[in-house]
């Protein structure tokens, strides 16, 4: 079993960064692939994110140059940076834990992102 708490949302000016953090507990998250979601109003949820295991990452089109995804295996973390937040960017933004093992997703409660001015 993995448990992700994620941190770091909150009110930006478009134009501004946030740091979002997911922290996983009861698991070493050193062999899953981990991501950031996201679920705007009225849309379905999207990947935004991905990194796998070894390090490589994939990206939404719309957010390539300004997102960055990072992850801390010591220390159970995975983050995203977002720069040049737009009003387009607000959502619910989650993180999740893909066990190629298990064929299992987790999943965290997720953390509100709202730009704008």
């Amino acid at each position: 079993q993995v448990q992700l708490v994620e941190s770091g949302g909150g009110l930006v000016q478009p134009g501004g960064s946030l740091r979002l953090s997911c922290k996983a507990d009861g698991s070493i998250i050193e062999i899953y692939t981990m991501a950031w979601y996201r679920q705007a109003p009225g849309k379905q949820r999207e990947p935004v994110a991905i990194i796998t295991s070894g390090g490589s990452t994939w990206y939404l089109d719309s957010v390539k140059g300004r997102f960055t995804i990072s992850r801390d295996n010591a220390k159970n973390l995975v983050d995203l940076q977002m720069n040049s937040l737009k009003p387009e960017d607000t959502a619910v933004y989650s993180c999740n834990a893909y066990s190629p093992q298990l064929d299992t997703h987790y999943w965290g409660q997720g953390t509100q992102v709202t730009v704008s001015s």
